[in-house]
Parts: structure tokens; sequence; C-alpha cells
């Protein structure tokens, strides 16, 4: 018994369907690389501009911050007088109890006014015992002072002040020298 099979033998030579889809596929190729190109270019411009965009957004919040700052530190500023004055009417000796009533409302006043600086980050400038910092200190006087060391504050005539990590007054100091 013999069983005939009908098996399809490729054969060498190529058949015109072959040799058209070949065609086709060589005459698309480079219309597909082309078009793999156009397409990383625009992801590459997309993220660029992307990234643009968030530099910028960033540039703006850091610039609005900055403004807003610059607008409390001059309003903080105009109120350290009123805090310098306060505190010569604090220094000032009450002898009779007219004046001492007027010295506990001075107080309150000047507490309340602190109190509102500290909550918007104002800081009074330490400097008696300091050594004299010209970014911080300003020198109005020196003197000679036995016991101190040359160009350590011996005298606060005025307290200066910081805003975060900025410099909103200068204290006016006495300096000691040799």
């Amino acid at each position: 018994m013999t069983i005939d099979v009908d098996i399809p033998i490729k054969s060498d030579t190529p058949n015109e369907e072959t040799s058209a889809e070949a065609g086709e596929a060589a005459a698309i190729a480079p219309e597909i690389a082309q078009a793999i190109e156009e397409r990383d270019q625009l992801r590459d411009r997309l993220l660029r501009t992307q990234a643009e965009f968030d530099n910028y957004r960033k540039r703006v919040d850091r610039e609005r911050l900055e403004t807003i700052e610059r607008a409390a530190e001059s309003v903080l500023r105009d109120l350290l007088p009123v805090i310098d004055d306060l505190e010569r009417a604090l220094s000032a000796d009450a002898t009779n109890e007219a004046a001492e009533s007027y010295r506990r409302g001075v107080e309150l006043i000047h507490r309340q006014l602190t109190d509102l600086l500290t909550r918007r980050g104002v800081k009074p400038i330490e400097t008696l015992g300091k050594d004299f910092d010209p970014h911080l200190h300003q020198a109005v006087a020196s003197e000679a002072v036995p016991g101190a060391r040359e160009g350590e504050v011996v005298q606060e005539l005025r307290r200066g002040y910081t805003l975060g990590d900025r410099l909103l007054r200068p204290a006016m100091v006495k300096v000691a020298q040799a």
C-alpha cells in the first residue's frame, strides 16, 4: 500500500506574488523609517517643552514668593521705629501711679507688636558680648573698655532684626577697641 501526499515544494525562483510584496516592502521601508524618525523628534520636542514649562512654573512661583516677602519686609521695616519708641518709653522711670499705669499699657502694646513680628519671622539680632560683624552690625562708636576684647560689642544703641535669612535692619552698636 502506498500513500500519495502532495507536498508543495518551494522553488528557488521567486514567483510574481512574493516579488511584488518585496517590492512594496522596499518602497514602504524608507517611509516607515522617516515616520519613526519624525516621531522621535516630536517626542523629544514634547519632553523639552514640558521641561521648559516646569522650569518656567517654578521660576514664576519663586519670583512670586520673593515679591510677597519683599512687600512684607517693607511693612515690617516700617514698624521697627515704633518698637524702638516703645522700648524707649519702657526704659523711662515710672515714679507715680499714673506713670505706672501708662507703663503697663505701653508694655502691653510692645508685647503685642513684638509677638506680631515674631509670628512674621522677624528675629532680633543678639549683639552684646558678640564679635562685631559688619553684615549684622553698624558700629557708630568705639571706646576702650577694660575687660572687653578688641572688636567685642559692648553696647547696643538700636536693636537690629533679621527676617528669615535676610537682614531687615542692622544693629547700631558700640564696639570695644584696644
